[in-house]
């Protein structure tokens, strides 16, 4: 099971969109996903705008509602090693996986990402990419890990400020 497990009040915040799309729904797909649903869409531009909204946690919004143009133009502008993991995980997600593995060169050992047991970003890259429609438990177990990877960077950023 995926938890949010963050401060009251930002749960209370986005909590019109994790009941419209709890976070075992989020994010289904390991690649592409087609259009971002409009109602998904509308409820992230509602939440943006609070203070509480840092551009990191904006980039983790918009890739939670496949959003991926949205958060790569906001994850580019971030000039730390978080900006850096959301940028990684948004190329992987398009599918950009030479790109993705560049992003996360820049990171290097994310603080966040030691907390998953046994993840590695760059061998979750190559896991994704030779993927490419195998058994279906296999993608289950991927997808798990993206919103396990996910919920660990926003917690992070929630707790870091950014």
């Amino acid at each position: 099971m995926v938890e949010f497990d963050l401060p009251a009040s930002l749960q209370e915040l986005l909590r019109p969109l994790t009941d419209l799309r709890p976070p075992m729904s989020a994010m289904p797909t390991l690649v592409g996903g087609g259009p971002p649903d409009a109602v998904a869409v509308a409820c992230v531009e509602a939440i943006v705008g609070h203070h509480a909204i840092t551009p990191a946690l904006e980039a983790g919004l918009w890739l939670y509602v496949d959003e991926l143009g949205r958060s790569h133009r906001v994850s580019q502008s971030i000039d730390d090693t978080t900006g850096s993991f959301w940028h990684g995980i948004m190329h992987r997600r398009e599918g950009d996986f030479s790109n993705s593995h560049y992003w996360f060169r820049k990171v290097g050992d994310h603080p966040a990402m030691a907390t998953i047991p046994g993840y590695e970003a760059h061998g979750f890259i190559d896991a994704v990419e030779a993927w490419s429609g195998a058994a279906a438990e296999d993608a289950e177990a991927l997808v798990a890990m993206q919103r396990r990877e996910w919920v660990t960077l926003f917690r992070f950023g929630a707790e870091a400020g950014g």
